[in-house]
């Protein structure tokens, strides 16, 4: 079938009925593999087993994570993908309100349960829109959400007293000037077509 994606997106989530839900979300347009530890979503990652009566795929291109596991917690499956330079993007989807210490995960989106099919599909497709960055825009996005959701769930005298909200306003100020700088350097073409949805985030 033509219009199937060769995209693959790794389910680690310990809720057989949210993940029931994500594969009706998302299949047949994706291939969805589930795990329901980090230490399976780990194999999968490393190519090494696949879930029970599963495939191992090629690669994963894009994961929703869990971040409560009965083993460990999904940070620990984040450590891997960012210790092995791993090419795929992540979308935490929790019931754990955000808190400052989100800022130094290395996810591209924070979701909150319960998700809609709606809230699922469109992270879905900006996990992958993100995967054509090069590293420093998939950054400067990434850094963004944070930003956003922080500001969506905290007072301002929490921002203001958080030295890593503070961190993360200078990163992404020094992100700004490296990619104006980049900006410089592109086409018209290649500028529109990096930027086009970084202001819909």
């Amino acid at each position: 079938d033509p219009s199937m994606s060769d995209d693959t997106i790794l389910v680690v989530e310990d809720d057989p009925t949210v993940t029931h839900l994500y594969n009706q979300f998302l299949e047949p347009e994706y291939t969805v593999v589930t795990t329901t530890t980090a230490a399976e979503a780990i194999d999968v990652l490393n190519g090494e087993q696949a879930p029970e009566g599963e495939e191992l795929p090629d690669s994963i291109d894009a994961v929703l994570l869990d971040r409560r596991l009965p083993d460990e917690p999904g940070e620990t499956v984040l450590d891997v993908i960012e210790e092995q330079d791993l090419d795929c993007r992540v979308a935490m989807v929790t019931g754990v309100e955000p808190d400052f210490d989100i800022i130094d995960m290395g996810f591209d989106l924070y979701i909150l349960k319960p998700v809609t099919r709606d809230e699922l599909t469109e992270a879905v497709e900006t996990l992958f829109t993100r995967s054509e960055y090069g590293g420093l825009l998939q950054e400067a996005a990434s850094l963004a959400s944070k930003r956003a959701l922080l500001e969506a769930n905290k007072a301002d005298d929490e921002l203001d007293a958080s030295d890593e909200y503070h961190d993360l306003l200078d990163r992404m100020e020094d992100l700004d000037d490296e990619l104006l700088d980049l900006a410089d350097t592109l086409s018209a073409d290649d500028y529109r077509v990096m930027f086009r949805d970084i202001g819909s985030q």
